[in-house]
């Protein structure tokens, strides 16, 4: 229901005295479940209502009531008694029913620091004028849902509210009519709430003199646009600001300028983080992909030693792998042989790695259909392997048809993996994992060693508890909000800020989106680990940025935008994506970032640098990926005798 307004006359005649009551209606949105904390109680998790904004005798008011078979389709009556000689009112409600909507006491000004700001209307339905409200904060309760939680002046949080049908967007803007809310710079989901009345931060800035600009004129643009506005001299305002925006009884509120250097307060707002540097996002330069790696001897030594890993490295995220390489290269990213290993080492390595491989698989293979009826986690773990298996890749010739070899060995290989990974075991995904690496490899031995390479990286991912998905949509999210605020507060205001249609994308990754030879070519590039372990989230974000136009232009709700995204599968072109993710990693690292995102991108400034040879001329991303190369290399031996340099980039 979008935002209207309306006038409302309820009256009702009770006990031979009329009540009465004139009101409008600003806002109004079903589908708005309130989060009730159904642990500490028997009631419903969650219960379906209203959330409206009513104008009372010019007073705004945020309501929330529930839907409720009994009051469904009763009147919404509020009863004021109108006291001529007091000049009073006193507020009454129908000892019958609770209306539908009841709302806050009409109580005069000098009354209403008698009672709490917050009215109850029903056990769970509550009133709040917005005169009352200090902060709001859009939280993830989950993975799949938003709320967004309230609170007051008072410092009492309101039952937090899920938006399911959307609208969080409308609401703010309806609430903007009569206070202001001011974003935080570096948590986008977190909001103060303070009236229109900026006298605060205008004096603030007109002790500074920092701008030409009226102060109204400044407050505003500030508000719209931190980081524009104060580009030139915010290491001057950032106490100023922090004063104004404090919560009104806190004893900091009156810092001076002078009082700068002192420890701030451990009850400070949290999750703010002051801007020290207003540089924007630069432009995003434009990246061409690299041919493949096409000559693997030139590598190595007359021992067979690998002479630069790190330059193979850079050359397979550069351009991928010709595939008859794949199978040797492959067994070097992910770790199953080492790069300085010798010709030699290396056979001896695959014989006993050989050896332990089928000690394991005999002992799954010897399990007794007795012993198997009272093992539980065994009989689980098979029953879900023959499923996944039955479904995995069916298209692909090496696993097509119902007798095809290619399908027992993607069974042996995950039962096997089961005995050597008893707390993990098998879970659903582990079998797209493992069907590229047995149909380059050919052999089932060194396919379940690769696949226990690729497991060390993402096992994580597949752990119960789903903490590192967790985490990984949390990093996605503060990516995306510092490419594109924009198109981060249109997905939040769908109900889609948790972006939880993502999570195939990173537990598998990619791998459904993705053509079986492009899955190839992706995820060779992404074992390199450069330029950054979380290339996959930078991927992420470039497929989200590519569908931004289509998603806005469109108008896309929660539905349809999880609709949306899942139709994306095989119908992106690998090049480019890649192409853009690279390209949003130099523009992020050429920019000044919040800690939190340079964590994600895990970017630190070496501290020294040994020569480049004269005759080369690294690129920005060169000179990128050797950063990384020298926080992460292990043992890397000197290229034609010398050893590179890099100049770290700096912010504009």
């Amino acid at each position: 229901m979008l935002p209207r307004k309306e006038n409302i006359i309820c009256i009702n005649i009770y006990q031979d005295v009329i009540y009465y009551v004139i009101h409008q209606l600003i806002f109004e949105k079903e589908g708005v479940y309130l989060h009730t904390n159904a642990k500490r109680s028997n009631q419903d998790t969650t219960i379906p209502g209203f959330i409206r904004i009513v104008e009372r005798d010019g007073e705004p008011a945020l309501e929330w009531s529930p839907v409720e078979e009994d009051v469904r389709n009763a009147p919404a009556v509020f009863y004021a008694k109108k006291d001529g000689e007091g000049g009073e009112e006193e507020t009454k409600f129908d000892p019958g029913y609770e209306p539908d909507w009841a709302v806050i006491s009409t109580v005069k000004q000098e009354r209403r620091q008698e009672h709490p700001p917050v009215r109850e209307t029903g056990q769970w339905g509550f009133s709040l004028p917005l005169s009352e409200l200090y902060s709001l904060r859009r939280a993830r309760f989950s993975l799949g849902r938003n709320f967004l939680v309230m609170t007051t002046r008072g410092g009492d949080p309101l039952p937090p509210l899920h938006f399911h049908r959307g609208g969080t967007r409308e609401l703010l803007k309806a609430m903007q009519r009569y206070i202001r809310l001011a974003p935080s710079p570096m948590d986008g989901r977190l909001f103060l709430a303070y009236p229109h009345d900026s006298g605060a931060l205008s004096q603030s800035f007109d002790e500074l003199h920092l701008f030409d600009d009226t102060s109204a004129d400044l407050v505003s643009r500030f508000i719209q646009d931190p980081y524009a506005t104060t580009f030139g001299g915010f290491s001057k305002v950032t106490n100023f600001f922090r004063g104004a925006l404090r919560h009104p009884e806190s004893p900091l509120g009156n810092r001076s300028p002078q009082d700068a250097h002192f420890p701030h307060s451990a009850d400070e707002e949290p999750g703010f983080e002051l801007i020290t540097c207003g540089a924007e996002l630069g432009p995003r330069p434009e990246v061409k992909r690299g041919k493949p790696l096409d000559n693997w001897d030139q590598f190595l030594d007359p021992e067979g030693r690998v002479t630069d890993p790190q330059k193979v490295k850079k050359l397979v995220f550069r351009g991928g792998i010709v595939p008859s390489l794949r199978k040797e290269v492959w067994k070097f990213l992910l770790g199953f042989y080492p790069w300085n290993s010798t010709a030699k080492e290396r056979e001896d390595i695959l014989r006993v790695k050989t050896d332990e491989y089928f000690r394991m698989k005999v002992q799954w293979k010897s399990v007794s259909e007795e012993q198997e009826m009272k093992n539980s986690l065994f009989r689980g773990n098979r029953s879900l392997i023959e499923r996944d298996v039955n479904r995995t890749d069916r298209h692909n010739s090496f696993f097509s048809g119902n007798e095809n070899p290619g399908l027992a060995l993607l069974h042996d290989v995950l039962m096997t993996y089961c005995m050597y990974n008893f707390d993990l075991g098998y879970v659903q995904g582990m079998s797209d994992l493992l069907s590229p690496l047995l149909f380059v490899t050919q052999n089932e031995v060194e396919s379940f060693w690769c696949l226990t390479g690729f497991m060390d990286l993402v096992h994580q991912n597949f752990e119960e508890s789903q903490e590192a998905m967790k985490q990984q949509l949390l990093q996605l999210s503060l990516l995306l909000r510092a490419l594109d605020p924009e198109l981060c507060d249109y997905l939040d205001s769908q109900d889609s800020g948790s972006l939880c249609f993502c999570f195939r994308w990173l537990l598998i990754w990619f791998k459904r989106e993705f053509s079986f030879e492009d899955i190839l070519s992706l995820w060779e590039i992404l074992w390199t680990r450069l330029p950054c372990e979380n290339f996959h989230l930078l991927m992420a974000c470039s497929i989200l940025q590519s569908q931004k136009g289509e998603l806005i232009g469109s108008n896309h709700d929660f539905n349809s935008i999880l609709k949306h995204i899942n139709e994306l599968t095989m119908k992106l072109d690998l090049q480019s994506i890649l192409c853009g993710a690279e390209a949003i990693y130099l523009q992020l690292t050429n920019c000044k970032l919040s800690v939190k995102v340079q964590e994600v991108l895990g970017l630190r400034v070496p501290s020294s640098f040994s020569e480049e040879s004269p005759n080369s001329e690294p690129t920005e991303t060169d000179t990128l990926l050797a950063q990384s190369e020298a926080r992460g290399a292990s043992s890397c031996q000197p290229f034609n005798g010398r050893t590179p340099q890099w100049t770290p980039p700096t912010c504009p």
